[in-house]
Order: C-alpha cells, then sequence, then structure tokens
C-alpha cells in the first residue's frame, strides 16, 4: 500500500524531487486539497491551462492573503503589501491591461535585438572571470550576475549596485516565493522592498530631472502618457518588478539547465556539439524543470474543477513543472530530451499574464548555456545534493559548485 498523499513543501526531499509525488497527484488527486498550505493544488496539463487562462480565477492574492492576518501580523506587511500588491503580476482587469501594454514595450523583438550585444559582452565577461579558478559557483559567479547585470542596465541601475539589489531580492522572495520555513521573513521582506523601493523613487526622480535611453526613462514617460496613466506608486512597483522578475527566474533557469546538463553528460555533449539544437534546447530546460513551480489564483466565484466545487476565496495553486510531466501532453515527460517537439510547456505561464520577460529570459539563456559548456566541456558537479530554496512558487538552488575541468 503506498502512503497517503501528503504535499509539505517543507520536506527538503520534496523539494530536491518534487516529480514523483507530482505523478501521484496528477493520477490519484489531480485536485489535491493541502492542510499545510490551506489550498486546492491542480497538477494536471490541461487543468493548469485552464485555471490559469480562467478570466473568472483572480490574480491577486495580496489582498485576500492581507485580510486574512491578525492586526498585529497586518500593521507588519502594510507596507510591504501596498507596494507589492501593485504588481502587474497581482492585477486584474482592466487594471492588468493598462500596466501591461507600457511594460511590454521593453521586450519587444526590436528591443531584444539591440540589448543582445550586450548580454553576449556581460557573458564574455563573466566567463573571463572564471579562467583561473578551477572551482565555482555556478548560481554566484554565473547564473545570478548576468541576469541581474542584464535588467539593471536595462534600468539604468549601476552595476556597483548589485550587491544591495541582490540582498533585497532575496528579503523579497521570502514573501513572494511562499517561503514557509524561513524565521522572521515578513520583517526580512518588508525591510527589502522598502530599500529597494526609496532607491527607485530616487532614481525615477533622477530620469524625471534628466530622461536617458533607459526603460526606467519609459516608464516615467508611459506613466505621464494619457493611454497609460502610471501613478507615482505604480511606476515605484513596476521597477522592482522589472528588477525582481528580471533575473531570479532566469538565474534559476541557467542554475538548473546546467544541473540537467550534468547529470546528462551526453545530451550536454550533444548541445555543445550542435548549435541548431540550442532553442529547443532551451525550451526543455523550461520544461524538464523549469524555474516557475507554480501560479496562484484564487476563486471569486463558486467555481469547479474536475469533480470539485470551489468556493469562492479558496486558493488554487496551479502547478506549472507537474502540468509539464503530464504524460498525456509529453511523451517521456520524465526524459531530458533537448531535441522535443512539439514543447508545449506551460514554464511562462499561459493566458493574460504570460510572463512579460519571456524574451529576455529565453535569449540570454540560448546565449549563455552553449557559452558556459562549451568553454567547460568536462565541467563536474562538486554535490550531487544542492539546496534548493523552500518556495512554493520558484524552483532554484542557492548554490551549485562545479569542478570547472579543462577549459577550450
Amino acid at each position: 500500500m503506498s502512503a497517503p498523499l501528503f504535499y509539505d513543501p517543507t520536506d527538503p526531499a520534496i523539494r530536491a524531487n518534487p516529480y514523483p509525488l507530482y505523478a501521484r497527484l496528477r493520477d490519484e488527486d489531480p485536485l489535491h486539497w493541502s492542510p499545510s498550505l490551506k489550498s486546492w493544488m491542480v497538477t494536471r496539463y490541461a487543468d493548469v491551462r485552464r485555471v490559469l487562462g480562467d478570466p473568472a480565477l483572480s490574480s491577486d492574492r495580496i489582498s485576500p492573503f492581507y485580510k486574512s492576518l491578525p492586526g498585529p501580523l497586518q500593521a507588519q506587511v502594510a507596507e510591504l503589501v501596498q507596494i507589492l500588491g501593485r504588481w502587474l503580476v497581482f492585477r486584474d482587469p482592466p487594471d492588468h491591461a493598462r500596466l501591461r501594454a507600457p511594460m511590454q514595450r521593453a521586450f519587444t523583438a526590436t528591443a531584444m535585438a539591440a540589448i543582445k550585444p550586450n548580454v553576449e559582452g556581460v557573458v564574455a565577461m563573466l566567463l573571463d572571470q572564471l579562467v583561473e579558478h578551477d572551482e565555482a559557483d555556478i548560481v554566484r559567479d554565473f547564473a545570478l550576475p548576468l541576469p541581474a547585470y542584464v535588467i539593471m542596465d536595462m534600468l539604468g541601475v549601476p552595476r556597483a549596485m548589485l550587491a544591495s539589489m541582490r540582498e533585497w531580492s532575496d528579503d523579497i522572495r521570502l514573501f513572494i516565493g511562499t517561503a514557509r520555513g524561513v524565521p522572521g521573513k515578513y520583517a526580512r521582506a518588508r525591510h527589502g522592498v522598502l530599500q529597494m523601493a526609496a532607491y527607485f523613487r530616487a532614481l525615477i526622480e533622477d530620469r524625471k530631472r534628466e530622461p536617458r535611453a533607459d526603460v526606467l526613462t519609459s516608464l516615467v514617460n508611459a506613466r505621464d502618457a494619457e493611454d497609460a496613466a502610471f501613478d507615482d506608486e505604480e511606476l515605484v512597483a513596476a521597477a522592482i518588478l522589472f528588477l525582481f522578475g528580471g533575473h531570479e527566474t532566469t538565474t534559476n533557469l541557467l542554475g538548473n539547465a546546467t544541473l540537467a546538463l550534468l547529470r546528462h553528460p551526453a545530451q550536454r555533449d550533444h548541445l555543445v556539439a550542435d548549435p541548431t539544437l540550442v532553442p529547443s534546447a532551451i525550451e526543455e530546460f523550461l520544461r524538464y524543470d523549469g524555474s516557475s513551480l507554480s501560479m496562484v489564483r484564487i476563486v471569486t466565484t463558486e467555481h469547479q474543477i474536475a469533480d470539485k466545487l470551489l468556493q469562492p476565496g479558496d486558493r488554487i495553486y496551479a502547478m506549472q513543472q507537474a502540468a509539464n510531466r503530464d504524460p498525456v501532453e509529453f511523451p517521456a515527460p520524465d526524459d531530458c530530451n533537448l531535441a522535443r517537439t512539439p514543447n508545449r510547456h506551460i514554464a511562462f505561464g499561459f493566458g493574460p499574464h504570460f510572463c512579460l520577460g519571456a524574451p529576455l529570459a529565453r535569449m540570454e539563456a540560448q546565449i549563455a548555456l552553449p557559452a558556459l559548456h562549451s568553454r567547460y566541456p568536462e565541467m563536474q558537479l562538486l554535490q550531487d545534493t544542492p539546496r534548493w530554496f523552500d518556495s512554493m512558487n520558484m524552483r532554484g538552488m542557492e548554490a551549485l559548485p562545479v569542478k570547472l575541468g579543462r577549459r577550450h
């Protein structure tokens, strides 16, 4: 007899490899009630797509969370909620469409072509910095600074601010990532949000006085346009979201993909030998062990999913990575097949909230991963059991120590 189904996101074994449990949930209880999360979990591909694309489900998980807190805790997180509650990802129509249109201009094909040389330059710089080392932490030394520098350059944030931006982002992740086992997480998240908000308020005032050719100036201009009126706090929130979202998920994508390649050396060799494989390989990394575990939706009216009736206020975790291993949609889903086609993964979400930064993340990965593994084709893991974040929403490692091996 198999053990009872119980999803415990604080269990290190589940964080390290949630996929066997996801398979059981898909087979035995595809709309699963988690007592520890006090939420529903949906795991089948078709159901996850339906939940993410359903306009009758709300993306605003911040307001109901705040209302559920006792008074003293509400006071502790009030400023945190006021700022993060303005993030695009937590807004429903019509505000969602109003905010998304000007933000999306930063990720057009023309914009991506313009920043591609900078991405290539940052990759080359980071690889050159590894030359004198026999060992490295791929997260700290490569996967983290690459997207951070790129999004900071786009916003006009000096690269010297990387350490501060990373510290504040780590604090915010404790709240956004729904970490459950970290003491003092609300106080830390509040600190990170307030520090980053203060920094961007000052930078925004600077852009009003002296406009530049950067995304932050574009957001300021959009705030002043009649068709896209950001209020002041929405502008600050948008800047924080660009910084946080622009590097956290891509850092995890690069780290998780490198781990997959080191665990599948034949696939790594294939990728290094055949550059035409790169685009499909990136899509497979996103599907196989992507950086977004789940997205949350809130039931607003009585709602039926599978054979269960959900009530207003119920919270649903749409488990993207469970859906991305659904054998109904993906043959041999537990195989990492870099030539997989078709590959209709939902690592970037689905529907109106499809990830704004997907074009940037794809481009960064397509440039960075072949460059890293071509430079160090004999790279080896120093630890086979990396430490994974305590998070319900993001999947990534705290560190990925490697022996670099012979350099090409």
